[in-house]
């Protein structure tokens, strides 16, 4: 077990070039090294502005070269979210305000955007109000070049407000009859597109020997300079006898795996690997970096008592 005089203590300097980082070590290994006592953090003022826009483009390709316009940029945006068409779609739903829905829809086909194509994206600005309003101005000039129509605050204000719903639609659809579960991968821009489908494709496929039917959606939530996230939501009917339902959830969930790692991209952006997960780290780690990172953790656990049988074997 880790103390602060272990070999993870560091000095707060700023900066340090005296070996590897080994904190970034410990942060990564799902306690498999130790646990944290101690911890400082750091503490900023409230920002003048925390602001989220609603914006639609005409389809998913459109949206996607404007979202990795702004994130080649040095435009200082503090969130973008884009919804494919299937999770707008799935948004609009769950709003329950059909008036407003049918009202904005209309107003999208006025713009020349259709129900079937139109794909949501939200983008947060936060800090002064100087510099969010340069970031606007340049986030929304890029927009615009790629034929997105801003519907402003309103719509971003209706999402921070609902944002947390999610987990208690999950257990009342659960209580209703279905399972609603999630998975996740980060890509280069280039593979964004073509990985997002493969994915939903083989939820689909994996499930229709069964005759039954997955409901998925998708989009992404971080962007960086060189790709994106990916996440994706599935939903399907709960099965008898449990033992099926779980069988039947870790073939989906073993399809979308192998799919991700096929694409090559990170088996998982942030929601850890836990044990659904260690079966296809190598293929991203190699087998030296599997094997190194065996060694550190016999090296600071020998007995194996720091959360065993996650993250490697």
């Amino acid at each position: 077990m880790l103390t602060p005089q272990g070999p993870l203590s560091m000095p707060p300097f700023p900066a340090s070039a005296a070996g590897p980082d080994l904190r970034h070590l410990f942060l990564g290994s799902e306690g498999r090294m130790g646990v944290m006592t101690n911890v400082v953090v750091r503490i900023s003022p409230l920002p003048e502005k925390d602001d989220v826009y609603g914006i639609f483009f005409p389809s998913w390709e459109q949206a996607v070269q404007a979202v990795q316009a702004m994130a080649g940029t040095d435009i200082s945006f503090s969130m973008v979210r884009l919804s494919n068409s299937t999770e707008t779609k799935m948004n609009f739903a769950l709003t329950g305000h059909k008036q407003q829905i049918a009202l904005l829809a209309k107003y999208l086909r006025f713009r020349g955007i259709s129900d079937k194509e139109a794909c949501m994206c939200l983008i947060g600005f936060t800090g002064s109000r100087r510099l969010t309003a340069a970031a606007r101005r340049a986030a929304f000039s890029i927009v615009r070049r790629h034929k997105g129509i801003l519907i402003g605050r309103p719509m971003g204000n209706a999402w921070k407000k609902n944002r947390f719903h999610s987990a208690y639609i999950r257990n009342t659809l659960w209580d209703l009859g279905y399972a609603v579960d999630t998975l996740e991968t980060a890509v280069s821009w280039d593979k964004v597109t073509t990985t997002m489908q493969a994915i939903e494709a083989s939820l689909h496929e994996t499930i229709k020997p069964d005759n039954e039917r997955v409901h998925v959606f998708s989009h992404l939530s971080h962007v960086y300079s060189n790709g994106s996230s990916i996440y994706t939501t599935f939903l399907f009917r709960l099965l008898d006898p449990p033992r099926k339902m779980l069988e039947t959830w870790k073939r989906l969930k073993n399809a979308a795996s192998r799919t991700i790692v096929t694409a090559g991209g990170t088996i998982s952006h942030q929601h850890g690997v836990g044990k659904d997960h260690k079966p296809y780290l190598a293929a991203e780690k190699g087998d030296i970096g599997i094997h190194m990172l065996q060694n550190v953790f016999k090296q600071l656990d020998p007995d194996q008592r720091m959360n065993p049988d996650k993250l490697l074997p």
